[in-house]
């Protein structure tokens, strides 16, 4: 065999086996694909899910906290206003996490006399406070500054910067519960929003309803 016919076998030969290469290069990438799809998009599906606990989180835990800044109102009527100045109640207890009271009742109805939130745009928009003194035992304290809480009367306090997107909807808008809604209802009384679930009839990675969160 000549030295030119042994050159043209070789180069023959050559691209034969990259012919086969690229062949089994597609298939393998091929079926890594079709085994990456899936777990791309379950690991998108994992990432909303904890995006939707942490907005859960964030609306009740400012439900929460808007709560606990009603302990100890003053509060006669849906149209009174608080009386800052009042002796507090020495048998009730105040949290101490709570450094305010709220000080408009107007924004209360006389069907929310548990004093829940009425919507969630409230705590968005904010409510007139009052400053809290609080003495030992989480008990208010007679000894308040009456000057200082009539200069602070006007002062607001904010719960929420903006109501978060439900990450399985895309909006941010919730199904909302009042206190005195059944747990398995599917409509709100539109008394008092005492907590929130997602509006998303999907199912969740560990088999419960988003909406059951």
């Amino acid at each position: 065999m000549s030295y030119l016919q042994q050159q043209r076998e070789n180069k023959s030969g050559r691209r034969g086996f990259t012919l086969i290469e690229l062949v089994i290069t597609i298939t393998v990438l091929t079926i890594l694909t079709l085994a990456v799809v899936p777990l791309l998009k379950l690991s998108v599906k994992r990432q909303r899910e904890q995006e939707l606990r942490a907005a859960l989180r964030e609306i009740r835990l400012a439900i929460d906290e808007f709560r606990r800044d009603t302990v100890d109102m003053t509060c006669v009527g849906a149209s009174a206003t608080a009386n800052p100045t009042a002796t507090p109640n020495p048998t009730l207890y105040i949290d101490p996490r709570s450094k305010v009271k709220i000080s408009d009742c107007t924004i209360f109805g006389v069907d929310n006399p548990d004093k829940y939130p009425p919507d969630l745009e409230t705590l968005v928009s904010g409510v007139n406070v009052v400053p809290r003194a609080t003495g030992l035992g989480g008990r208010g304290d007679i000894n308040v500054d009456a000057t200082k809480v009539g200069e602070l009367a006007t002062k607001k306090k904010i719960y929420l910067r903006k109501i978060p997107i439900d990450p399985m909807t895309g909006e941010a808008k919730w199904e909302l519960r009042s206190c005195y809604d059944a747990a398995d209802s599917d409509s709100w009384g539109g008394e008092n929003v005492f907590d929130v679930r997602s509006k998303s009839k999907d199912t969740a990675l560990n088999g419960e309803k988003y909406s059951d969160w």
